[in-house]
């Protein structure tokens, strides 16, 4: 079969991880980078290549011809991206959010299908061996699960430039808490039913109607409940920054990264999917209320890097493609879990609990 011809849009931090797994991918052919800085020089650079460049997406699609784009943007250029490269006949690899809004989902899902093309939504931690078995050893728990989780990042530099730019489209607790509010949909298979959230605006480093933390709070409909928080910036405290932790009526399990979740790791995208260990905590006990196991440690140390994991998720595109998956339950997660994230932003914003 030919290489897949691919032009990747954003050569930021997951765009140019993206591409280093095409360029090392004999199966893709980047056939060129978009990016309206430098860094799509640096992108060349790095791996040594010297594919064309460009600044302007549109000119960009038309000049290559691509079978596929992937899209590494800011969220509030992803509707539009997503739909002008559907509408060439191209396969869509997009990072999370699919879009900034509901409505523009729901126009790429409609779009994907009638022009029966893939479109895959960069939910990295789908993709990790660990995360995946965290998700297992969860429902062994029983039911209702209490499920904790949050990623504060205390950002500088770099990164806060990176934060305020997202923050021009999107609050933390939907940027990021899509991840983590799918992987709560998947650890209870149940429909939500209700979110309530609180959000602090703590800078004037942004518009004065969004926030940068964010705490929101889920129910479902088997009686699990969640909670995640999310904050970005320079003020935000490192003192418990990484919790991902799940009990149920039979016990509990946590990730223990001691590691990833050590002070000035916060803002480390390398830190963000480590687990290093998941323990396990059996609620059985004795006639005298003494717990009958011991707690079990689950080494994970071989778990694959931000790289690594960027490859598998490249390597699942290519097979949606090859193999012409069905990709109907893959977007109805994204399409979900972007609902629910949305409806706790309403709820920051009204003060209000939302009905799902």
């Amino acid at each position: 079969m030919k290489p897949i011809k691919i032009l990747v849009v954003g050569c930021g931090n997951m765009g140019a991880s993206h591409a280093a797994a095409y360029h090392q991918f004999p199966e893709f052919e980047i056939c060129g980078l978009v990016a309206r800085g430098s860094s799509k020089e640096k992108l060349n650079q790095k791996l040594q290549a010297a594919y064309p460049l460009f600044e302007d997406f549109e000119s960009a699609l038309e000049k290559t011809s691509p079978d596929a784009v992937c899209i590494s943007t800011y969220p509030d250029t992803h509707e539009e991206f997503a739909l002008a490269a559907l509408e060439a006949d191209c396969h869509v690899f997009i990072e999370k959010p699919l879009a900034d809004t509901v409505l523009g989902c729901e126009k790429i899902i409609a779009k994907a299908k009638e022009k029966n093309k893939k479109v895959v939504v960069g939910y990295i931690l789908r993709h990790h061996p660990s995360w995946i078995r965290f998700i297992e050893e969860a429902q062994k728990m029983g039911k209702p699960l209490v499920m904790r989780m949050n990623l504060n990042q205390q950002s500088q530099g770099y990164m806060w430039e990176v934060h305020k730019n997202l923050m021009k489209s999107l609050s933390p607790i939907v940027d990021c808490g899509v991840h983590y509010i799918d992987v709560m949909c998947q650890m209870t298979r149940s429909k939500p039913i209700s979110v309530s959230a609180i959000g602090a605006r703590l800078t004037d480093a942004i518009a004065t109607d969004n926030y940068n933390y964010g705490q929101l709070q889920i129910r479902f409909e088997d009686g699990s409940v969640g909670w995640y928080e999310a904050g970005w910036g320079p003020m935000v405290s490192e003192t418990a920054f990484f919790v991902k932790d799940v009990f149920g009526p039979k016990g509990s399990v946590s990730i223990t990264a001691k590691e990833a979740g050590s002070s000035g790791k916060s803002d480390d995208v390398d830190s963000h999917t480590k687990t290093e260990s998941i323990r396990v905590h059996h609620a059985d006990i004795n006639t005298e209320n003494k717990f009958i196991k011991k707690d079990e440690w689950i080494d994970m140390k071989d778990e694959p890097g931000h790289q690594e994991l960027c490859n598998r998720e490249q390597s699942f595109f290519l097979k949606s493609i090859r193999d012409d998956l069905n990709l109907d339950d893959h977007l109805d997660d994204a399409l979900n879990s972007l609902k629910i994230a949305f409806a706790c932003d309403e709820s920051v914003k009204t003060g209000e609990t939302v009905k799902l």
